[in-house]
């Protein structure tokens, strides 16, 4: 399967941070990981790719620019196929709100709980499948 999910996010080490804990999927060929270290470059991405199979975005909320919450609209009516998940270290309820009337299937607080979200992961695999 060629499938891959793209990372949205300005802070350096979370590349790092997400290739560690992911390391075993990525050296099996189960997905791909593609990072964006800004809403605007995600967006191009996102338009820009077909193949390999973009079945997921991840996104911080907070970034420079344009956040994660103004990317989310413009993504869904881009990419309407595509799930996307808001990750924050904000999970108060107005965010949690925002975030779904904007179009996240989910909304994760950091510190992430990679059990959780590698769930998530499996998920859309199956459906991607």
């Amino acid at each position: 399967m060629n499938v891959y999910i793209l990372v949205v996010d300005d802070e350096p080490d979370v590349e790092a941070l997400f290739r560690q804990q992911f390391r075993r999927d990525l050296r099996a060929g189960r997905f791909q990981m593609e990072f964006a270290p800004s809403a605007p470059d995600a967006l191009k991405r996102a338009a820009e790719v077909r193949e390999p199979s973009l079945i997921l975005i991840l996104s911080d909320i907070n970034m420079p620019g344009m956040s994660g919450l103004d990317m989310l609209p413009k993504v869904r009516a881009e990419r309407p196929d595509v799930p996307v998940i808001m990750i924050t270290a904000y999970g108060d309820a107005e965010t949690r709100r925002k975030a779904i009337e904007r179009g996240a299937v989910a909304l994760l607080t950091k510190p992430i709980d990679f059990g959780l979200l590698r769930q998530e992961i499996d998920t859309r695999l199956e459906q991607a499948a």
